[in-house]
């Protein structure tokens, strides 16, 4: 799950520096709703790790709350990008 973890967490990075160079705005959305997904995914590593208490783990609650909400920030990029 660690592993999962990291690598949706910093993919989820990359997409969005990766979206900061976009040629376009289509490609800008592209990569936003990659890093989205990829946010996603490390939510639910997260969840995962907490609810199985993985390595003892017991930090996850921020996590989540910081990963929620820059799920709901990212959302709102994405779909106001799209309408334009």
């Amino acid at each position: 799950a660690w592993l999962q973890f990291v690598a949706a967490a910093t993919s989820g990075g990359a997409h969005l520096e990766e979206a900061e160079a976009a040629a376009s705005r289509a490609h800008f959305v592209t990569l936003t709703r990659g890093a989205l997904r990829e946010l996603r995914e490390a939510n639910y590593w997260i969840r995962l790790i907490q609810a199985t208490r993985l390595h003892g783990w017991n930090a996850a609650a921020p996590l989540i709350a910081e990963s929620t909400e820059l799920i709901a920030i990212l959302t709102t990029i994405v779909k106001k990008a799209a309408q334009k």
